[in-house]
Formats: structure tokens, C-alpha cells, sequence
């Protein structure tokens, strides 16, 4: 799996003391990945929303967080 700039940056930009920020972002960029190779368009714009959140230290809704955490199950 490659790593995205942006990743990496969304990663390092967020404290200790906020796991949920990090583990949201980083289940949205695989999830990101999964979806973009599969053509989910829907879910892609529910991934970039949910990056965008964390990146701008606003939290992400609940149903965008609902599909990224439910996207493999």
C-alpha cells in the first residue's frame, strides 16, 4: 500500500491526546483506497469528508463515520 502525502501530514497534525481524530483518518484513507479501486464514488466523498473534518479539528458526522468504520464488514 503507498502512503499519501497527505496522510502523513493528517497523521503528524493531530496530538496524543485525540486517538479518535487519528483512528477515523486512518480507517478513512484505507477505506479511501478501497473505495476509489472499486469505483464507490459515494463512499469516496464520504472518505474525503471525513479527512477534510479531522484535518480542519472539526469532528466528522456520525453516518460519515458509520460507513467508513462498517465499509469491510
Amino acid at each position: 500500500m503507498q502512503s499519501h502525502p497527505a496522510q502523513s501530514q493528517a497523521s503528524a497534525s493531530h496530538g496524543c491526546d485525540e486517538p479518535n481524530s487519528d483512528k477515523s483518518s486512518d480507517a478513512a484513507w484505507i477505506v479511501l483506497e478501497a473505495a476509489n479501486d472499486l469505483g464507490d464514488h459515494a463512499t469516496v466523498e464520504t472518505c474525503r469528508r471525513v479527512i477534510d473534518a479531522n484535518l480542519n479539528g472539526t469532528p466528522a458526522s456520525d453516518a460519515d463515520l458509520h460507513v467508513v468504520f462498517n465499509y469491510f464488514r
